[in-house]
């Protein structure tokens, strides 16, 4: 089995993703650590947080001998990737197809997961070898587009992120997707009770996916 595919392969053994937006480097890796601790192990550090390379490569290290994947999220270019990749990313997300990161991603056989929201940019994606497409924005597009988009192109994985809820998962999860990223869900108690908050937001995330959701 290639690295890439040992890789996606543990990505969707673990199902849920934290999308962490940090106001800081420090900030970031504390909402990381405590997502983990809630049981959510695929953990994406976006580059809107300052320095979100420090972040990841502080993860990578700290957590190497773990079940946590560290990995890079907003990724607009090629030489983000890189950056994301030598600091320890073991995949990249962005919001919209690059076509230059789906091929360093390769040279590196590291997962690329681009934000796609037509059949056209799924497509151009899966033709650069993309295996996983991010849906996105997940909010607008909706749990639906999952199921239209496998009509006619069953074998591309779809992942939502973005408007993912404990209200609508089931949804997501029934209409096909290969995995999950919850962001602001997860960071919406952070300013009043603390990074504790986050572990208890991603531990009911986890609660409901292996109680009602994971049919394995």
């Amino acid at each position: 089995m290639t690295q890439k595919a040992r890789i996606l392969e543990k990505l969707k053994e673990n199902y849920l993703f934290a999308v962490i937006r940090g106001k800081s480097a420090q900030d970031a890796y504390e909402i990381s650590k405590a997502a983990y601790q809630g049981g959510i192990k695929n953990i994406e550090v976006t580059f809107t947080t300052p320095n979100a390379n420090k972040t990841i490569e502080e993860l990578a290290e700290e957590l190497k001998d773990t079940d946590m994947v560290v990995g890079a999220g907003t990724v607009m270019d090629d030489v983000t990737a890189r950056i994301a990749i030598i600091a320890g990313a073991r995949f990249i997300v962005s919001p919209n197809f690059v076509p230059e990161i789906s091929t360093i991603c390769n040279r590196y056989a590291i997962p690329y997961l681009p934000g796609c929201g037509s059949v056209t940019e799924i497509a151009e994606a899966m033709t650069t070898g993309v295996e996983v497409v991010k849906v996105f924005p997940g909010g607008t597009l909706g749990p639906t587009f999952i199921k239209d988009i496998h009509g006619p192109i069953p074998q591309v994985e779809l992942m939502p992120s973005g408007g993912v809820s404990l209200e609508n998962m089931e949804t997501w999860v029934k209409n096909g997707a290969w995995a999950i990223g919850i962001g602001s869900a997860l960071t919406k108690n952070v300013k009043g009770t603390g990074y504790e908050s986050v572990t208890e937001e991603a531990q009911k995330f986890v609660e409901k996916y292996r109680e009602n959701l994971n049919t394995k």
